[in-house]
């Protein structure tokens, strides 16, 4: 449990040592490296449950100490790792509450943002994406022909109230949701009404139907601006409004694969690329020249699996070679010298000769959660955190005494 600070995504909860004073421990996030180090070992399989340690923003599916079910093999291919714990899953499921889950199907990373705008869609509910960009521009609707993508979702059998269609403008501008308003079209049996009438006729709105596939009785709703920032609020809308229709239902299950993630995402704040997933995971072998002309677009062999809209697992197949890693740390911005300093045992280990490897770990309480049919992992941890990450019982964390901090070489500065 008490291991070195490395940047592996989240941020790390650290830990003073007394006998080296200056020094910090680190709580792992995952046994990552470890398990990678096992593999280089001789070690072929691998399997743990496993505590972990993440200094994140609370949520109702996120905890700052939470279980993973850690798995790690050698000599495997990607294809390998999911047939072995799809059928993990699918015993689990069959095992515990009588559910067969039936063939799991896959969805690329891109295609999941393209159609949901998210990369963890929730499948229980319809409501996939319609571009209408083309048939909904210049028309003279100032909004629409400013904005590089004009989408939208079908919501069947539902012509909403005055009142509802308020509340459904107030949930897409929410802070949480972010769109710059909601464009509503009710397909009714006597035509279409919306409160854009005055910019597109009958004839237009029948073209919005065709492309929406939508009868009367539903209702199409619209969102328009830049093409990534409008994908990821609709994504958002999509969500909020199939809860408050209540069609995310907790006795239906609906998993599915998410592969070919892209490598490398930007960090617009830093100016740099961050790993979607970990400094660690295998791009493809075909992208690999994309490396310094085009990062972005390199696709990582990295999977997930989601139930429900839950990520309820991930992994990867692992760069088992040094020079690539070194490659890898370089686009990531570590110096040789930064990256010898932050992974040198690793890099060490690979000299000797790694085998390809490969591993994925399932959130545990994630999946006891949706297996006991409930909104939130707290019901599942004995003693859980509030979401401010307090531990109100036993009121942790706390301060400690002076004679404590003057022991550990520390200075504690207010805010």
């Amino acid at each position: 449990m008490l291991i070195k600070s490395t940047p592996e995504g989240a941020r790390d909860f650290v830990v003073p040592s007394r006998m080296n004073p200056g020094t910090f421990y680190a709580l792992p996030q995952s046994p990552q490296l470890f398990k990678q180090l096992l593999m280089v070992g001789g070690i072929d399989k691998y399997f743990q449950i496993v505590k972990c340690f993440r200094d994140e923003e609370l949520r109702a599916d996120r905890q700052p100490e939470f279980t993973q079910i850690d798995c790690e093999m050698s000599f495997v291919t990607q294809e390998d790792i999911i047939q072995t714990f799809e059928g993990l899953i699918k015993h689990v499921f069959t095992e515990s509450i009588g559910v067969d889950l039936g063939e799991i199907p896959r969805m690329t990373w891109e295609y999941a943002m393209k159609y949901y705008g998210i990369d963890k869609p929730d499948l229980r509910f319809d409501m996939r994406f319609v571009e209408i960009t083309d048939i909904a521009q210049g028309k003279g609707f100032n909004i629409f022909d400013k904005s590089q993508m004009v989408v939208g979702i079908l919501v069947k059998g539902v012509l909403p109230t005055k009142k509802e269609i308020t509340e459904w403008t107030d949930l897409a501008t929410s802070k949480e949701i972010g769109a710059g308003g909601l464009v509503w079209v009710k397909y009714e049996n006597k035509g279409f009404s919306s409160g854009i009438s005055k910019f597109y006729n009958q004839d237009d709105f029948t073209q919005w139907a065709a492309r929406f596939k939508a009868s009367p009785g539903d209702t199409m709703l619209v969102l328009s601006g830049p093409e990534e920032t409008t994908r990821v609020s609709l994504g958002r809308l999509r969500l909020a409004l199939g809860s408050k229709l209540k069609l995310r239902d907790p006795n239906i299950f609906r998993p599915l694969w998410v592969v070919d993630f892209p490598l490398l995402e930007w960090n617009e704040d830093e100016k740099r690329f961050n790993a979607m997933h970990h400094p660690f995971t295998s791009p493809y072998v075909e992208d690999l020249h994309l490396l310094e002309s085009a990062p972005g677009k390199i696709r990582a062999r990295a999977y997930d699996l989601v139930i429900n809209g839950i990520e309820v697992g991930g992994g990867s197949i692992r760069i088992h070679d040094r020079d690539m890693q070194m490659k890898m740390l370089n686009v990531l911005g570590f110096t040789p010298e930064k990256a010898v300093q932050q992974f040198g045992f690793l890099m060490n280990a690979f000299e000797f000769g790694a085998p390809p490897h490969g591993g994925l770990a399932f959130g545990f309480d994630r999946l006891c959660c949706i297996l006991g049919k409930e909104d939130s992992i707290r019901p599942f941890i004995a003693f859980p955190k509030n979401k401010d990450g307090r531990d109100t019982m036993i009121e942790a964390p706390s301060p400690i005494s002076q004679e404590q901090i003057d022991e550990l070489c520390l200075k504690i500065i207010p805010v």
